[in-house]
């Protein structure tokens, strides 16, 4: 797997796109194609709302998550 960074995830305006939901998880994909998950128990405990469409630095926080998962 590619080395992902998440400055190239997040900066420079870049998007998160919806993708689809599976066993509780919201997945979304970014700009260039890095997909992770959302656990809708993350969104019901902090009260979320989530868009088909955001900017990914609003998203940082699961992405970051999930580029540590991978990378372990």
């Amino acid at each position: 797997m590619e080395k992902v960074i998440l400055k190239d995830e997040v900066g420079k305006g870049k998007q998160v796109y919806f993708s689809y939901f599976r066993d509780g998880e919201f997945w979304y994909k970014t700009d260039s194609g890095f997909i992770f998950p959302i656990s809708l128990k993350d969104i019901n405990e902090q009260k979320l709302t989530l868009l088909a469409t955001d900017k990914a630095i609003y998203f940082m926080r699961w992405i970051r998550k999930y580029i540590e998962e991978v990378s372990s």
